[in-house]
């Protein structure tokens, strides 16, 4: 099963090319370092970064073969609705949410479009 809505790729290249740069930014960057201890959460942040990598590349494999997305677009949600939790947990502004809730829904609207998709 291929995927052939543009629209529909086009959500997992963003999707995709974003969580690439988010992981790798997660395993390397000192910034991350500092922004996950002001989470209360530097133990996970490598394992955030892997996972975050894991799911672009599955999403990507998606665009071949359609269980991938599937699986790539749940993991990617469930880790974004938990960012978004823990955002909302320390009191980060709206604005500072944001995009957590935002990669949270468009890894929703992948997951659902890909499952009405799939036969």
């Amino acid at each position: 099963m291929v995927i052939t809505s543009a629209i529909l790729i086009m959500g997992i290249l963003c999707s995709a090319i974003s969580f690439l740069f988010f992981g790798y930014s997660c395993l390397t960057s000192p910034f991350m370092v500092s922004e996950f201890k002001r989470y209360g959460l530097s133990t996970y942040r490598r394992l955030t970064g892997c996972l975050q990598i894991l799911g672009a590349l599955t999403l990507l494999g998606g665009l071949f073969y359609l269980p991938f997305t599937i699986i790539g677009s749940a993991g990617l949600s469930i880790l974004m609705w938990m960012g978004f939790a823990v955002r909302i947990r320390i009191r980060d502004s709206l604005i500072q949410s944001t995009p957590a809730l935002f990669y949270a829904v468009l890894n929703m609207v992948i997951l659902f479009t890909a499952l009405q998709d799939f036969d």
